[in-house]
């Protein structure tokens, strides 16, 4: 199955922008020192995968993402995280003349390496020419490159919405395993996270949250989530960010927060661009070699 064009209204791209708030973007920090220690075009229909693999029936995302949970908000039905050591960086976007170009989330899978969503580093109407790196505290990292997937365009569901920032320094952060072993299974728990607005529509940087979902449809460029009931799902200011899955006793990536269906942050179906993707993990191995997999 692929993604609804993020050209239509059928599916909102995440990032946060200054000039254009009907479009969202989700920034996720998540550590997972403690995970390893512990108009638009056609639609194919889904995929059930055939592996299969078992998650908690219930799950503590801030303490998955070893964070210290505080309350009910953020990511709609999630919760608040502390944010002192976490792999799932806030990116603060500049345009050439230093003024703000957005926000978004990356995850770091190597030592230099920041994972994040391709929209959030090319876009005609805000043209990105610096990406800053904040840790969740102390000073912010500014990058050396950054490059998004040229098999990006934003305009048609082949496009596959990665894209790899990267720093001049280590960032001495735990790097979060990239998950290429297995496929996604409908049904099973994941964990997403972001520095984006509550379901109120309150916040937007500097706010750590996580919370719960599940797997709602697998298909070539795309893993779904649907918000329904308790689960979790993104708001403005949490594209880029991870979408966690258990493997091995290992939290991973296997997703990349891309797009939502919904019109608010209650409802709709959220998109995340598929890690196993054969010619997404060729371009995030090609440029970032020593990213952990799982």
């Amino acid at each position: 199955m692929d993604r609804p064009n993020t050209g239509c209204q059928a599916a909102r791209q995440v990032r946060e922008r200054r000039a254009c708030p009907t479009r969202f973007a989700l920034a996720v920090p998540v550590l997972l020192a403690s995970l390893v220690s512990g108009g638009c075009g056609s639609k194919s229909s889904p995929t059930s995968p055939t592996s299969s693999s078992s998650s908690p029936p219930t799950l503590n995302a801030c303490g998955i993402i070893n964070g210290t949970t505080s309350q009910m908000l953020g990511i709609l039905n999630g919760n608040t995280c502390s944010q002192a050591n976490t792999s799932v960086v806030l990116l603060n976007l500049r345009a050439a003349d230093g003024t703000s170009a957005g926000q978004c989330s990356g995850t770091i899978i190597a030592p230099r390496a920041v994972l994040t969503a391709a929209h959030c580093l090319v876009d005609s109407a805000d043209p990105v020419a610096t990406v800053k790196v904040y840790l969740g505290s102390g000073s912010q990292l500014v990058a050396t490159s950054f490059q998004a997937s040229p098999l990006y365009d934003g305009t048609n569901s082949s496009s596959l919405d990665v894209g790899i920032v990267l720093t001049g320094e280590d960032m001495n952060r735990q790097a979060v395993p990239v998950l290429l072993s297995r496929e996604a299974v409908s049904g099973e728990q994941a964990i997403i996270a972001g520095w984006g607005q509550d379901q109120s529509g309150q916040g937007s940087s500097g706010t750590l949250r996580a919370g719960t979902t599940a797997i709602s449809a697998i298909g070539n460029n795309y893993l779904q989530t649907r918000i329904s009931g308790s689960a979790s799902g993104v708001c403005s200011g949490d594209s880029g960010g991870p979408l966690l899955l258990a493997e091995g006793g290992v939290w991973a990536l296997a997703g990349v927060t891309s797009s939502t269906s919904g019109n608010a942050c209650t409802s709709g179906t959220d998109y995340y661009a598929r890690l196993r993707n054969p010619d997404i993990t060729s371009f995030v191995l090609g440029l970032v070699p020593d990213a952990i997999q799982k």
